[in-house]
């Protein structure tokens, strides 16, 4: 049974989980700076695609339903929820674009980004971060691996340091409702 493949994950999984308590930092200005956004008067847009896209959804949900206690809704929208305005912008421009072309529609300086990618390259998620800079909207990277192309271009990079994506999600799902519930800490809500 101690060789199990659930033993392992979990193995894996504790073993990761001990080293993001290096990432303390970041999670904490990300948090203030998402907070700051919110508190101004701006939104939290969210993009990733498969179980990033899944992540995207779960915290704008937590946002605009309720987290720690029942409070006012926040605004949290993710940008993989519209089928329509996805699949018309993938046919009718590409699959790269589909994020980008939402953003420069909904987006307005002073918002935020929270651009969930477990590899740091997708190219759709990349190209909305590029977007969001050019539209002066703040930037924080959920990132994986090495935080890849995405990285550098963000506010806040927050790069879980594994190569393998189960333990990379499990990891931004914690990160994610931890930026959460900083947002709601410092909007004096929770």
């Amino acid at each position: 049974m101690a060789d199990s493949l659930f033993s392992r994950n979990l193995a894996e999984h504790q073993a990761l989980f001990q080293q993001l308590l290096a990432l303390d930092e970041q999670i904490a200005e990300a948090g203030r700076r998402l907070a700051h956004s919110i508190a101004s008067g701006g939104k939290l847009l969210l993009c990733g695609n498969g179980g990033s896209a899944a992540d995207a959804q779960h915290l704008a949900a937590e946002l605009t339903g309720r987290f720690i206690q029942d409070r006012r809704p926040l605004p949290g929208l993710a940008l993989t929820t519209d089928s329509s305005a996805l699949t018309c912008i993938g046919n009718d421009y590409s699959f790269d674009e589909v994020f980008v072309r939402q953003l420069q529609a909904l987006g307005r300086a002073g918002d935020a980004l929270l651009a969930i990618s477990t590899s740091g390259n997708s190219g759709n998620v990349l190209k909305a971060v590029e977007a969001a800079r050019a539209l002066g909207i703040h930037v924080i990277g959920l990132l994986g691996r090495d935080g890849g192309r995405i990285a550098p271009l963000c506010d806040v990079a927050i790069i879980v340091p594994s190569g393998t994506t189960a333990r990379i999600q499990e990891a931004h799902i914690l990160i994610g409702h931890t930026l959460c519930g900083l947002i709601e800490h410092e909007l004096g809500l929770a």
